[in-house]
């Protein structure tokens, strides 16, 4: 019997790793390989597995997320009682603001009331994978399980900034971990872990009882791993594991939590690879977004390459609207809009909408964020201390300019 479904996706954390590119946004409304924001593939997934009910909860500088969803995301027919909606933190139930994942869910349980779903689904909104969730929710109803968590393989050694779900030779859950120093493996894999992916799949009437007692415990934090999981755990109630199944199709499973400034350059730097490790291209599981109307990509200048005036793009993704005007890109992401004027050098770097490159500007190993105006003759990512003096520096060092920084060049 096909369950009745409803989702929601967690779209309000802060992403205080992810500053200066959260100064002004949440994290699931940070763009993404040129033209698209992370919340884009979690929706993407529910989409193309089909599920129509979904409820984003939203809570901090919320304001980039709902227009993109306002925009970009209003394709289901209400009519029909599908829908994408934002629910917003609005004290409904108390004076607090969500206070964490499982409070979040809690405090709109009118919802769920509202839509009488056999399931709910929960997800987390700031990864980047692909992932038919119908699966998922297949397994579960053959395990008859009160939850089952999805979770990927990863190396023992990234434990520390993970949630670690222990498991039983059946897959079944019999522990949980919040960043542990000494992690429980996998069994008969001793130097591998299985990672939380902040996706749930309940039973109604089990989580509406979880969330309710949770909520009267003043030590919770409210949050599904570190509390609902080993509140159900205490009980005895069937907890399974979900072996992430990857709809990337390709040899390595790809799930990325880029919560920090490295991670993000690094996942936006393996797309502009010959053959990157997420593929965009693939038309039986698409990534949707919202896009602008702009001009196709251009480039000018060819015939003045011996004066060094050349417009040249190498081994890049570039967005529309973007000009390329007598300067060179190399190893990198441009979002839409983006100028690149005559002389200039742009290397392994990541330029966001609005980005203007002026004359003989250099840039490497560099994300500068919406609306920043490069002057003419300044220098990025060549000088770690001079850096360090403007703008953020990562311990790799990677230069983030912030989004609409004023950059002058020192006389």
């Amino acid at each position: 019997m096909k369950q009745k479904v409803l989702a929601f996706i967690m779209a309000g954390g802060k992403g205080e790793r992810l500053y200066p590119l959260t100064k002004d946004r949440a994290k699931p409304a940070v763009p993404f390989g040129g033209i698209y924001r992370i919340i884009d593939f979690t929706l993407s997934n529910c989409i193309n597995s089909g599920l129509r009910k979904i409820y984003l909860l939203t809570q901090y500088k919320s304001a980039s997320l709902q227009k993109h969803i306002r925009l970009g995301w209003n394709i289901l027919p209400s009519e029909l009682g599908q829908f994408i909606e934002i629910l917003p933190a609005q004290q409904r139930i108390s004076d607090s603001w969500y206070l964490g994942t499982a409070d979040a869910v809690y405090q709109n349980l009118y919802t769920i009331e509202d839509e009488q779903p056999d399931v709910v689904l929960i997800l987390a909104g700031d990864h980047i994978y692909k992932m038919n969730y119908h699966t998922m929710i297949d397994s579960y109803q053959r395990l008859n399980a009160d939850l089952i968590m999805g979770v990927v393989e990863v190396a023992k050694e990234s434990a520390s900034h993970l949630g670690v779900v222990e498991t039983d030779e059946s897959g079944r859950v019999i522990g949980f971990q919040e960043k542990p120093d000494k992690p429980k493996t996998i069994p008969g894999y001793p130097d591998k872990i299985y990672a939380s992916m902040g996706i749930y799949v309940f039973k109604r009437h089990i989580l509406e009882e979880e969330l309710c007692e949770d909520a009267k415990k003043h030590t919770s934090t409210h949050d599904f791993g570190r509390d609902i999981i080993l509140q159900m755990l205490k009980k005895g109630l069937k907890i399974f594991a979900y072996n992430f199944a990857d709809e990337n199709k390709k040899e390595a499973k790809y799930w990325r939590d880029i919560g920090t400034i490295d991670a993000y350059y690094e996942a936006n730097m393996d797309l502009a690879q010959v053959e990157p490790v997420f593929n965009f291209y693939d038309t039986v599981w698409p990534i949707r977004t919202y896009q602008e109307q702009f001009a196709p990509v251009k480039t000018v200048f060819a015939g003045d390459e011996i004066a060094g005036r050349i417009g040249l793009v190498l081994d890049s993704v570039v967005s529309g609207g973007c000009i390329i005007s007598g300067g060179r890109v190399q190893r990198s992401i441009l979002s839409p809009n983006v100028r690149i004027n005559s002389y200039s050098e742009v290397y392994d770097s990541i330029l966001m909408e609005g980005v203007s490159v002026g004359r003989y500007a250099k840039i490497k190993r560099a994300i500068i964020d919406k609306d920043v105006q490069i002057p003419q003759g300044m220098v990025i990512g060549y000088n770690n201390e001079e850096d360090r003096k403007r703008f953020f520096l990562t311990e790799s060092g990677i230069v983030v300019v912030a989004k609409r920084a004023e950059l002058r060049i020192k006389n």
